[in-house]
């Protein structure tokens, strides 16, 4: 392991050595540390190739993506966002979840008519959550409940 400053150390040479050009391989579980370090992920699982990407595309391609926002006037903002083509629901707390729509989009139809926003935010999962999904199918054991390994049936 490396302390603090070995961290800092060592993401600033692999982004030193990318930028000359070279390529840098590196391996590894710690994936909020490839979140900000890697530029393109190759993720291996049982020995074969599931993905080659960017960290950008890889996090942007979720399904689990989408739109937080409060507004009092969410219901004309649900019905103008529908009307686009988005897909809205109201949770608990009155904010709206919505996917299909970006916070540019939805800031702008918003400033359009006239609609206060109180919060106005981009939601996706982390590299981690992600890769746990992507190769949820693709790993010998799995966690049935956070603390046991279960060996996964073939």
């Amino acid at each position: 392991g490396l302390d603090p400053e070995g961290v800092l150390w060592i993401r600033s040479l692999v982004k030193s050595l990318a930028a000359e050009g070279r390529t840098v391989f590196l391996s590894s579980h710690l994936m909020s540390e490839m979140a900000i370090t890697a530029d393109r992920l190759v993720i291996i699982g049982n020995g074969r190739l599931i993905r080659e990407t960017t960290v950008e595309d890889f996090l942007g391609s979720g399904s689990d993506n989408f739109v937080r926002v409060r507004s009092p006037r969410g219901d004309v903002l649900t019905t103008l966002l529908e009307e686009q083509g988005a897909v809205v629901v109201r949770q608990p707390d009155d904010t709206l979840s919505i996917t299909g729509s970006s916070c540019d989009t939805v800031g702008e139809l918003a400033r359009a008519n006239g609609l206060t926003l109180q919060e106005l935010s981009a939601h996706q999962p982390t590299l981690e959550q992600r890769y746990m999904e992507l190769t949820r199918d693709s790993v010998a054991y799995h966690t049935a409940d956070g603390t046991e390994l279960t060996p996964v049936e073939r």
